[in-house]
């Protein structure tokens, strides 16, 4: 099992919505400190404030994950001050949802930016002290996205797809060196933060609760499991993936449970949908 109590933790996109939660949550539980990093500076300022306030120190590091020189320079940073994180939470994502020929170049490029390669980059910054201490925890959060093809979310669909197939290698990777690093990945649908304000939840797939999430995402570290699905439903998509025809497994997934149209009306966050600059960001505030 995985401690979170005395162990130093990492949480990107951690000034609100989930990697918020996630924070709050570790740091009931006794973590000894708990790392937030964002691209919005005031929100991380309010978060270590709100935090404070309830007796909580955390630090937090303004950082694009979109950009390696960002990501190198705060984890530089990190080990300097702390040696090593123990838990890192890959939470940071943005989506933009809408037909693939509205997409601009930038918007794939920040998608696949944030959702991906800062993933990854991430995660090498920190996994080497992780393997010097045979000891770790990866956790990636990914999407059901990333199991079902959905229109007006092609990129945002593409970008889980790549974070699910690295973070189930890096896991293989991890256990069959049994270097005592673990790596859960988490593929929950629809969560209410306002990330995915307008989309329709699919027939049986409601809407989940962030809390909710988070006590999942906490209980799967805990038990160091492979991969956390959520709602039950989401579990069934490799099953009938596998067993129908492809055209009857989208008349099942589109018409009978309207997956297909479930981002028929997305707004999304509008700071999301614009896909901000850390610069545009600081100059609104």
């Amino acid at each position: 099992m995985t401690q979170i109590k005395s162990r130093c933790i990492l949480i990107t996109g951690g000034a609100s919505g989930i990697g918020k939660l996630l924070a709050s949550e570790c740091l009931k539980k006794k973590a000894y400190k708990v790392i937030l990093w964002d691209i919005n500076e005031q929100l991380l300022e309010e978060t270590k404030t709100e935090f404070a306030h309830k007796g909580w120190d955390i630090d937090t590091h303004v950082v694009d994950i979109a950009s390696l020189d960002d990501i190198k320079a705060a984890a530089a940073l990190v080990k300097e001050r702390h040696t090593t994180v123990d838990i890192l939470f890959n939470n940071a994502g943005i989506v933009v949802g809408k037909p693939f020929e509205q997409h601009t170049h930038r918007d794939i490029q920040k998608t696949i930016g944030i959702n991906v390669s800062g993933v990854m980059h991430t995660a090498l910054e920190f996994l080497p002290d992780m393997l010097d201490q045979c000891d770790g925890h990866i956790v990636n959060l990914a999407s059901a996205a990333g199991l079902i093809s959905n229109p007006n979310m092609s990129v945002y669909a593409a970008s889980k797809w790549a974070v699910i197939g690295w973070s189930d290698s890096l896991r293989l990777e991890m256990e069959n060196n049994d270097t005592g690093v673990h790596v859960t990945t988490v593929m929950p649908s629809y969560i209410d933060t306002g990330m995915f304000d307008g989309v329709k939840p699919p027939m049986f797939t409601p809407l989940l609760k962030p809390q909710y999430i988070v006590d999942k995402i906490i209980e799967a570290v805990e038990n160091n499991e492979i991969i956390l699905q959520e709602p039950m439903m989401v579990k069934s998509v490799p099953v009938l993936k596998g067993i129908l025809p492809r055209r009857m497994f989208d008349f099942v997934a589109g018409k009978m449970f309207g997956v297909h149209t479930s981002m028929e009306q997305f707004k999304g966050r509008p700071s999301e949908i614009a896909v901000p600059d850390k610069e545009n960001l600081k100059s609104k505030k």
